[in-house]
Order: structure tokens, then C-alpha cells, then sequence
């Protein structure tokens, strides 16, 4: 497995943490803390609302992250050298060695009648 796979893998999992706490989230004030009944044993409205923040904006940045640093590793596998349109390009137009002698304007014969 490469380590570009490696980082598709872990951003696709950021994206689904990243959704499942944003849609967790209720911007009037509600969110998780009013759907579930024994919130207060967890610390309360305010704390839950803390946590979710903090995980969004966690989330946020591991993947910005993990963005830059599959783009460094997808940049070095592919280089001008593996390209197969460079390889194509070179056998569908073979260079000729041979020089070719430039072509004189001589002036034509006058036409006689």
C-alpha cells in the first residue's frame, strides 16, 4: 500500500468525524446536550458545546494537514520521467539525424515564345 493510499484512507476518515461532529452541532444552543437526556452527568451544556468546537476546528486542521502531506507524496511518485504522454510523444515523432541542405532561390528561366 502506498503512502498516498495511506493518505486517502485517513482523509476520508477526518471527513466523516469532521461531518458527524458538525452535524452533531446545533448553532441555536441545542445540538447533542438536548438530544440526549443524561448530558448534565457529563458535564453539562457548556462543556459538551466546548468539545464539539475544539473537535471541529481538531478535525479541521488534521486534515488540512494530511491534505499537504499527500500532495507531497503524490508529487514526488509521478515525475516528468514516468510520464507516459512524454513517451508517446517521443515514438510518434522520431527525431531525424539526418541535416537537410537548405533550399537556393535560383531565378527561373525567362519563358520564350
Amino acid at each position: 500500500m502506498s503512502t498516498f493510499s495511506i493518505f486517502l484512507v485517513l482523509i476520508t476518515i477526518v471527513c466523516f468525524l469532521l461531518i458527524v461532529v458538525i452535524m452533531v452541532q446545533n448553532p441555536k444552543g441545542g445540538g447533542l446536550s438536548s438530544s440526549v437526556g443524561g448530558s448534565q452527568m457529563l458535564g453539562g451544556v457548556q462543556k459538551t458545546t466546548d468539545f464539539l468546537d475544539k473537535s471541529t476546528w481538531t478535525l479541521a486542521t488534521v486534515l488540512i494537514v494530511l491534505i499537504l502531506l499527500s500532495s507531497l507524496s503524490f508529487g514526488g511518485s509521478l515525475s516528468d520521467n514516468d510520464s507516459k504522454i512524454i513517451e508517446k510523444t517521443e515514438t510518434a515523432a522520431p527525431s531525424n539525424t539526418t541535416p537537410v541542405a537548405p533550399v537556393q532561390n535560383t531565378p527561373a528561366a525567362p519563358a520564350t515564345k
